[in-house]
This record gives structure tokens, C-alpha cells and sequence, in this order.
């Protein structure tokens, strides 16, 4: 009896008769990359569990231990904690050595509280709204997600600006080396949905004699108060709450002008909207600063930001990830010049553009 091929939809020869790629005549690809996908959602939900429960804050104070030990120590069930530390191994954050688990430098860095580059509070809300996920295909078929951020903006932003916090904090000061802010004499700022105010932070602790007008909606803007009160940097900063495109904004008399993460959730109509309203706003030679996840001129090589364009679309009416070339020709028909793109840290990267010194109509 003639067994079954593994593999019956694949070529039996190869010859000049029957030409093709050999690889895919003789052997299929492998599924690995499925398996990643499917893995993925299990891997989120691992870590989310894990930094709610701080078995990785308990690891990290009490040395390496066995599930047992943490379970006995948190008042979790064991066997329960073993197999979740053993999928935080499978994340690639723990290591076991003879049943015994210990942090890495990886988890150290960015998922402990007080970690140097802390991502604790951004992984659970950095997805957008969990829910609107089991939905995408609806979404994708209606082109709404069922709860846009939009609808209840403070539920959402008010989370994701404080946990983002950090990461673009670290952003905004190593800017620094190529944008020399800190030389500046006397800037003056306009943050335009700011959320916690890093840029600002970044900036007025650079610079003592720098001063900033901080915009975002209410209750997102009360993140901005509390986090530049923290740096003792509140008193020279204006407070002007409402929509980015809709307050009041001085022409000609900004040094800098910062569009920090806003323009992917704004839409293309909003973005341009926001490059004229700066541009209208900076004085001649002023640069404005648009940080953002940039696709690469294919769309298809930056996984991450093509990423972050699917969460846009299951969480917003009308984000959309851009490619640099995109706003760079925003820039360029706005008024802008000596247009670049700088990536201070991983994954945070800043398009600059410079003001021309000629008008530029209102």
C-alpha cells in the first residue's frame, strides 16, 4: 500500500519539463510564522498578568526563586505561578536554571517600576481599547471600530499619556544631542496635544529661561500639570486646554512647535491642518519637532509602525500610520525647509523641519 505524501500539493520531480523554485517544489515553508501570531496573543496576556501581579517586582527583591516561592510570598496559587513564570520565559524576560527563575537585563531595564527605560504602565494600554480587537473584521468591513477612542477620550488618554511618559521623556532629552535645544536663548514652546508635557519637560529643564504653552483636552492636560510640577518647571508654563486646532495660538512668536504622537491618531486632514497651524505660529528659522512611528516609502519593511496602523484602525475613526516622504511633503508645501528625520532612541522617531524666513500665509 502506497502511503500518503506529507506533502501532496508539492512537485515529485524536478526536471526542465517540469521547472519551478526547488525550494517550494521539494519542501514547504515553515509554519512557524503562524505560530508566532497565534502565540502573540497569549504572549501580551502573559506579561500583562505578570506585571498586575509584580511576580517580576517580587523576583527582583528577593533573588532568584521557584514558583513556590513567589506564589507562597504573593498569596498566589503555585503551580498556577510556575506556569505563568514559565511563560514569561517563553516572552524572553525570565531565565530557570534548575527550577530556580531570575530576571534578565531585558526585563530590568523596562519592565520593573523603577526601571531605567520602565514600560510597566505602557504594555497593558499600548493595544488600544482590547476589546475593539475581537471586532477588527467588522471594523475593517464598516470602516468604524465599535468604540472609538474619540467617543471617551480621557478613559483612554489619560492612561497611555502617563505611560508613555517615561519612554518619550528619554526621547526628548537625548533629542537634545541633534537638535541643541539646550543653546537656545530664551525659547519659547508650543506643545499642541501634549499629553504629559515630555517635549515641554525635556525642553524647560534644559533651558532655565525657556518658557511653554502646554495644550491638550481636559482632564489629559491635568497629566501635563502634575508631571512639570514634578520637575519644578510649572511656573513658566501657560496652560491652554481644548482642541489643538480650535484654541488660541499667538502668530510668528514660537520657537518651537511640538507634535508629539498626536498626528497618527489625527488623519491626514488634521495632520496638515496642525503643519500649517505651526508653521503660522513659529517665528522665521523656528524648527518644529512631529515624533511619531514613521512607515517606511514601501509600507512594508517597518513592522512596527505597519503595526501601529492596524491599532489606529481598530481604535480610531481616522488614524492611519504615515510614511516619512508623506509629511515631509506636508513640510515642504507648508513652508518648511532643511526637513530630516532623527531616531534619538529606538522605535521614537522625530521628523524636524525648519521655518523658512519668508511669509507664510496664515
Amino acid at each position: 500500500m502506497l502511503a500518503d505524501s506529507p506533502y501532496p500539493e508539492l512537485k515529485k520531480t524536478h526536471t526542465m519539463a517540469r521547472t519551478g523554485r526547488p525550494y517550494t517544489d521539494y519542501k514547504p515553508p515553515v509554519a512557524a510564522p503562524v505560530w508566532d501570531v497565534i502565540d502573540g496573543f497569549g504572549r501580551f496576556h502573559t506579561l500583562c498578568a505578570a506585571l498586575e501581579l509584580r511576580v517580576l517586582e517580587d523576583i527582583q527583591t528577593n533573588g532568584p526563586s521557584t514558583g513556590d516561592e513567589v506564589a507562597e510570598r504573593l498569596g498566589l496559587s503555585a503551580p498556577h505561578t510556575t506556569t505563568l513564570l514559565e511563560g514569561v520565559v517563553a516572552c524572553g524576560f525570565l531565565e530557570r536554571v534548575l527550577g530556580v527563575f531570575r530576571l534578565n537585563d531585558t526585563a530590568r531595564r523596562y519592565l520593573l517600576v523603577d526601571g531605567p527605560a520602565s514600560m510597566v504602565d505602557l504594555v497593558p494600554v499600548s493595544p488600544g481599547p482590547l476589546d475593539n480587537w475581537r471586532h477588527l473584521a467588522e471594523t475593517v468591513r464598516t470602516g468604524v471600530p465599535p468604540a472609538p477612542v474619540e467617543d471617551d477620550p480621557d478613559d483612554f488618554y489619560v492612561p497611555l499619556v502617563e505611560a508613555t511618559f517615561t519612554t518619550i521623556s528619554r526621547c526628548a532629552m537625548r533629542a537634545d544631542l541633534q537638535l541643541r535645544y539646550s543653546a537656545l536663548t530664551a525659547p519659547r514652546v508650543l506643545d499642541l496635544g501634549a499629553g504629559g508635557a515630555p517635549w515641554t519637560a525635556a525642553i524647560l529643564s534644559a533651558v532655565p529661561d525657556a518658557t511653554a504653552v502646554v495644550n491638550d483636552l481636559p482632564g489629559v492636560i491635568d497629566v501635563a500639570r502634575t508631571k512639570l510640577a514634578e520637575r519644578d518647571v510649572d511656573d513658566r508654563v501657560e496652560f491652554r486646554t481644548g482642541d489643538f486646532l480650535a484654541i488660541d495660538v499667538e502668530p510668528g512668536t514660537f520657537d518651537v512647535v511640538v507634535l508629539g504622537h498626536v498626528c497618527r491618531a489625527a488623519g491626514d486632514d488634521d495632520t496638515q491642518a496642525l503643519i500649517d497651524r505651526a508653521a503660522t505660529a513659529l517665528k522665521p528659522g523656528g524648527r518644529i519637532l512631529i515624533g511619531d512611528y514613521f512607515c517606511d516609502r514601501s509600507r512594508s519593511l517597518a513592522a512596527h509602525s505597519l503595526m501601529m496602523g492596524v491599532t489606529m484602525m481598530a481604535s480610531t475613526r481616522v488614524g492611519r500610520t504615515f510614511t516619512a516622504d508623506e509629511v515631509g511633503d506636508w513640510l515642504t508645501a507648508a513652508g518648511f525647509e532643511a526637513v530630516r528625520i532623527i531616531e534619538p532612541i529606538g522605535f521614537q522617531q522625530v521628523i524636524v523641519g525648519t521655518r523658512t524666513h519668508e511669509e507664510v500665509a496664515p
